[in-house]
């Protein structure tokens, strides 16, 4: 793994490569989120995540089909991700894979997650049959899970949580696990087990949501480095091996957050941002679903 360039990849447990900056486009609605990803794509940015739950697949999808069309790229250049919204069957969610695939317009799924860990230990596991199963179709290329805890991780790798002793077989390890991961949320029991299972990580708020660019260990290094905090918290991920997936509206944002090649934190410094953790949830944080 290189990190000294826009085309950084992270080699997943299946063998395929995953571009380690993404771009993020929760909360971002209809022309916005086509616009947004246009400039994403413009500025480099070759992984572009979704979700049935943003309500912006099909302007994603196209925005991506537009630009490889321009291009000239085709389809393998750019990383797809989209989510699985509610957790309802295997059948469900099947549905759910097949109407996301069509919404995008793209050929295949590059990645697919389920979104959360509701719906209970059985559902869940239906559910993640169902994406292994999309696999084997082709619909999908990779297969993995958002915000789960370390019990729900186990309970689909383990076979952990029967009570009566059925569906208690291990099944497929998750490839990719996206989760709130950033220095003051660093869930070192999740990361810990994700890497004995060659869990690749997924940060969804490497950026905090914002809440953090005046803490002073950011602003110190912030200055050090000549760098903005958004900066130096990607960075961080970057470096964690995290595959980080900021998300902005801004094109001058979009741009300077691909500026992150040309600098590195040094491993005393690193230890400082990890002392920061303060168990800070950005948004929601359902690893605790039962």
């Amino acid at each position: 793994m290189s990190l000294t360039s826009l085309d950084a990849k992270v080699k997943l447990r299946d063998g395929k490569e995953i571009p380690q900056l993404g771009f993020g486009t929760y909360e971002l609605d209809g022309k916005d989120a086509y616009n947004a990803v246009t400039i994403a794509l413009e500025a480099g940015y070759r992984h572009i995540d979704s979700a049935e739950w943003y309500d912006n697949e099909k302007e994603v999808g196209q925005a991506i089909r537009d630009f490889l069309k321009r291009s000239g790229l085709p389809r393998s250049d750019v990383f797809y991700t989209t989510k699985l919204k509610n957790n309802v069957s295997h059948e469900a969610t099947l549905a759910s894979i097949k109407k996301s695939l069509d919404l995008c317009g793209l050929e295949y799924l590059d990645l697919y997650l389920i979104h959360g860990p509701w719906g209970g230990r059985t559902i869940r596991r239906a559910c993640w049959r169902a994406l292994c199963e999309a696999r084997d179709q082709g619909l999908i290329r990779t297969a993995g899970v958002s915000t789960f805890g370390l019990r729900h991780l186990k309970e689909i790798i383990e076979g952990a949580g029967g009570t009566d002793g059925t569906d208690s077989e291990p099944l497929e390890v998750p490839v990719v696990h996206q989760i709130d991961l950033h220095p003051f949320q660093t869930r070192t029991a999740i990361v810990e087990y994700c890497k004995e299972q060659g869990i690749t990580l997924e940060a969804w708020a490497p950026l905090v949501r914002g809440m953090r660019f005046n803490h002073p260990v950011v602003k110190a290094l912030s200055e050090k480095y000549s760098k903005a905090p958004a900066q130096i918290l990607l960075r961080y991920s970057l470096q964690k091996g995290f595959v980080a997936i900021p998300k902005s509206s801004s094109k001058t944002r979009i741009y300077d957050n691909t500026n992150l090649f040309d600098f590195a934190i040094n491993d005393e410094e690193m230890k400082e941002l990890d002392a920061l953790d303060e168990g800070l949830v950005t948004d929601w944080d359902p690893t605790n679903c039962p």
